[in-house]
């Protein structure tokens, strides 16, 4: 059994599209915001959440996932309100960011254990507040990181990406799915 430490509908429909038979079940753990390496929150975040639920499924394998972006050095997160969400767009316009995915598979039963991240560069086009606006009129963002939804009006923002569209999406497949092949 393969259970999805999330229930991220974003998450939840890109696991599906695999064709693997997996259930969905909140880890409810407080999530690292900021670590000395960056790089690392995704991947920390990924497996505490797959271990916290290993520990109440410990027959299952438990995946955990937790996206975040990276620009000038620091990890942004989710917006807080409206307002931090079109400062974070602003901030983004015209630069080049990471996204990063951390996951982790986890089986407790076994002592079964995988982790790693899928990082995609996006570049965002050069725009100003109106647009920005316009974008955030759109679409809710305060459950996105990075203040967008590159699968909702993304053409608005995003100039180019380097790497998976579904890493910025939220859940990379193709390494997920070889690993998921070894099970």
């Amino acid at each position: 059994m393969l259970i999805l430490a999330s229930e991220s509908p974003r998450r939840r429909e890109l696991l599906g599209s695999l064709a693997v038979p997996f259930e969905t079940e909140s880890a409810a753990v407080e999530e690292l915001a900021a670590l000395p390496d960056p790089r690392e929150v995704p991947l920390r975040n990924a497996e505490r959440k797959a271990e916290a639920v290993a520990a109440r499924r410990p027959d299952a394998v438990v995946l955990g996932a937790d996206t975040v972006i990276v620009a000038g050095g620091r990890v942004i997160g989710k917006p807080r309100d409206e307002a931090d969400a079109l400062d974070i767009l602003l901030f983004l316009a015209g630069i080049t960011h990471e996204v990063i995915t951390g996951l982790a598979l986890v089986r407790k039963r076994d002592g079964f254990h995988r982790s790693w991240t899928e990082t995609t560069r996006v570049t965002f086009k050069p725009f100003g507040r109106a647009e920005a606006q316009r974008y955030l009129s759109l679409v809710p963002v305060l459950d996105k990181a990075g203040a967008y939804a590159i699968q909702e009006h993304g053409d608005l923002l995003v100039d180019h990406i380097e790497g998976s569209l579904e890493n910025v999406v939220g859940l990379p497949l193709g390494r997920l799915q070889k690993e998921l092949g070894f099970l």
